[in-house]
């Protein structure tokens, strides 16, 4: 539920059904107020302008179905515009789904979500393509750029359920990517720390760094060419840009990567073919959230991955 411009305006009270609970109430009203700063949502926190079931909660209270939220007037001087309805557009692939969750075929050049100037996302086209879900929820986050596997929560134990389980690492995730260079082992462990900062233009980056947070990569080689090689990476932690950055630090960036790579591999790449980052998840194995039965999902490679693939053979058989 979002509010209009009505509710934004004036004190109300919201009844928390089975789509919110379990939720923090700062998340829910930036979720239910889309376009009110977060710094005025944290402010009403603060202020106890905000009340469950009478009383004053801090930003990390967890809603629970039933609970009444006394939600106060949210306009400030300069709201921040409503981004707008997301356009239908074509029903997204969906590779697996039941009452309880969804996994989509996402594909390259598709933010999951709205924002850091993207206007809506794959969850705000699926809300709109499926208004008749009371709750649709992303389980977790791909790149704008990779293509694959991405699950969709339906209800919020779902959700809690996948979240816990992705921290304990018991969902296995695997990607292929192909990158500039021979890769050697068959088998190999990455083991380096991750470290997220922003650049001077004000943009997201990560890099290996001793005091980041533990990630480790396990990677398999599958093919390679005199230039390139097909890899497999499965995924025991997931930190952002893992793979891309992993590999990059070793001295094997992912050919198409506009952050991370080779620019100029890039630039020479897209004329053979491939305008994207060659990375895709590909295969997602875990206990369904609700009823714990064995879940292995498999999305194949896009076509114009096949196509490059194709064309690497072409000028020389893979080994």
């Amino acid at each position: 539920m979002i509010m209009n411009e009505s509710k934004i305006n004036a004190a109300h009270r919201e009844r928390i059904g089975e789509s919110a609970a379990g939720q923090r109430i700062d998340n829910y009203l930036m979720r239910i107020a889309r376009g009110v700063p977060k710094s005025h949502i944290y402010r009403v926190l603060r202020g106890g302008e905000v009340r469950v079931n009478g009383r004053r909660v801090r930003q990390t209270y967890r809603l629970a179905i039933g609970d009444e939220v006394r939600i106060p007037p949210l306009r400030v001087t300069a709201p921040a515009p409503l981004p707008p309805t997301a356009p239908k557009g074509r029903p997204l692939p969906v590779v697996f789904e039941d009452d309880a969750l969804m996994a989509l075929d996402k594909p390259a050049g598709h933010a999951v979500h709205g924002g850091s100037g993207v206007s809506f996302g794959v969850i705000e086209q699926l809300r709109a393509q499926r208004p008749e879900l009371k709750m649709l929820e992303l389980a977790h986050r791909l790149d704008r750029e990779t293509s694959g596997l991405l699950i969709v929560a339906k209800k919020r134990a779902a959700l809690t359920a996948l979240h816990s389980m992705m921290r304990a690492g018991r969902m296995e995730k695997r990607y292929l990517a192909l990158v500039a260079g021979q890769w050697l082992n068959p088998l190999q462990h990455i083991r380096a720390p991750l470290f997220k900062y922003l650049t001077t233009e004000g943009e997201r980056r990560v890099k290996v760094a001793a005091d980041g947070k533990p990630a480790h990569s396990i990677v398999r080689l599958l093919r390679h060419w005199r230039g390139f090689s097909l890899l497999e990476v499965e995924l025991k932690t997931g930190r952002t840009h893992q793979i891309r950055v992993h590999l990059a630090h070793l001295g094997f960036p992912l050919a198409g990567d506009d952050k991370y790579g080779d620019f100029a591999l890039n630039k020479a790449l897209a004329g053979e073919g491939l305008r994207r980052m060659f990375l895709h998840a590909a295969r997602l194995d875990f206990a369904h959230p609700l009823t714990g039965a064995r879940l292995a999902l498999a999305a194949p490679l896009p076509a114009e991955l096949q196509d490059f693939i194709a064309h690497l053979d072409a000028q020389e058989p893979a080994t």
